[in-house]
C-alpha cells in the first residue's frame, strides 16, 4: 500500500504535464472566440475535475490513519468516560447506601441514648432516694444521742441542784449533835461491813 501513493503521485503529475503539453497550443492562440464551449474547453474542465478529484481522494488516504487514530482515541475516551460514569454511580449508591445506613443508626443511637438516659435517671433517683434514707438514719441517730446527751446533761443538772439545795437544807439544819450522830453510824457501818 506505500508503494501505491508515490505511483498515484507520479502518475498524477505526469498526467498533469501530459495535459499541459497538449493543451499548451490551445492557449497560444488569442483570436478565438472563448474557448470554454469547445472541445478543449470541455476537456480542461475534465482535467480539473480529475486533479481536484485525486487530490481529495488523496488528502483523505492520507487523513484517515489520523482519522482512524482520533476515532480510536475517542472510542477508548468514551470507554474510560463510561467506566468512571460505572464506578461513580456504584460509588453513589455505595454512599446512599452508607447514608441510609447513617440514619438507621442515628436513629438506634438516639434510641439507645434515651433508654440510657431514662435508666440513669431512675437510678440517680434511687440513689438519692438511698442517700436521703442514710441522711435520715444519720439524723435520726444524731437526734438520739443529742437527747440522750440533753437528758443525762439535764439529770446531772438536776443532781446537782438536788445536792447543792440538800446540803443548804442540811447546813441549815445541821447541828454538831447531829454531824457527831452521822459520824457515828458512818464509823459503825465501816466496822460491820469490815467483819
Amino acid at each position: 500500500m506505500r508503494r501505491a501513493k508515490p505511483l498515484f503521485f507520479d502518475l498524477a503529475v505526469r498526467v498533469s504535464a501530459l495535459v499541459l503539453v497538449a493543451v499548451g497550443p490551445a492557449l497560444g492562440q488569442e483570436n478565438q472566440p472563448s474557448g470554454a464551449d469547445s472541445a478543449t474547453g470541455w476537456l480542461f474542465r475534465w482535467i480539473n475535475f480529475a486533479i481536484i478529484l485525486a487530490l481529495i481522494i488523496y488528502a483523505f488516504r492520507k487523513a484517515g490513519p489520523r482519522f482512524r487514530s482520533h476515532k480510536e482515541e475517542i472510542s477508548q475516551q468514551i470507554q474510560e468516560g463510561a467506566r468512571a460514569r460505572e464506578a461513580a454511580e456504584r460509588d453513589l449508591r455505595e454512599v446512599q447506601a452508607k447514608m441510609a445506613a447513617i440514619d438507621s443508626l442515628t436513629a438506634e443511637l438516639r434510641v439507645e441514648a434515651k433508654r440510657a438516659a431514662e435508666a440513669e435517671g431512675q437510678r440517680l433517683r434511687e440513689l438519692a432516694k438511698t442517700e436521703a434514707g442514710v441522711i435520715e438514719l444519720a439524723a435520726k441517730a444524731e437526734i438520739a444521742a443529742a437527747e440522750r446527751a440533753a437528758r443525762m446533761e439535764l439529770r446531772a443538772f438536776a443532781a446537782q441542784k438536788s445536792i447543792e439545795r440538800a446540803e443548804g437544807m442540811l447546813q441549815g439544819k445541821m447541828t454538831s449533835a447531829a454531824e457527831a450522830a452521822i459520824f457515828g453510824a458512818f464509823v459503825a457501818e465501816l466496822q460491820r461491813s469490815a467483819n
